[in-house]
């Protein structure tokens, strides 16, 4: 059965969400870069919060952040759901929605009343319940399309 948990009660995982991230989101910037975004959801702040999905081996099988700032450009919007990843042998079987929902209740919980996300592209998203809300600019001039998602 899989589990989404924080990645503060499995660390071990660090190096692989690292991977997994830099791997996805990290051209022209350096793995370093994305350890120290793992790292620093490790020492238990509001903020970033990184999440994992794990098989019942406890093998891990996504990922998700809950972060204060994912868009340099609109830091006047939070919370964000960020760096949301599924492995290739995991996809097609509602990991993704799962990895969502999980960061939808996390922040509700908390007292927020709408998420953020943004995205190079469009038609996945507003699958899940996302809205369009306009486009953006990614450092440092990538056009980018930004949603929201009430709680």
């Amino acid at each position: 059965m899989m589990r989404i948990m924080p990645l503060s009660s499995v660390p071990h995982h660090a190096s692989q969400i690292t991977d997994w991230l830099w791997q996805a989101f990290g051209a022209g910037t350096s793995r370093a870069f994305y350890d120290s975004i793992v790292r620093s959801s490790l020492n238990g702040a509001a903020f970033p919060v990184t999440f994992v999905a794990l098989d019942d081996d406890d093998m891990p099988l996504g990922t998700v952040g809950f972060w204060r700032c994912d868009l340099i450009s609109r830091q006047d919007l939070y919370p964000w759901v960020a760096a949301l990843y599924v492995d290739e042998s995991a996809r097609g079987k509602g990991l993704s929605a799962a990895l969502q929902q999980h960061v939808m209740a996390y922040a509700r919980h908390r007292g927020y009343e709408k998420l953020w996300l943004w995205s190079t592209f469009g038609g996945y998203y507003e699958r899940f319940g996302w809205q369009y809300q306009f486009d953006a600019l990614e450092f440092p001039d990538v056009t980018v399309k930004v949603y929201a998602q009430d709680l």
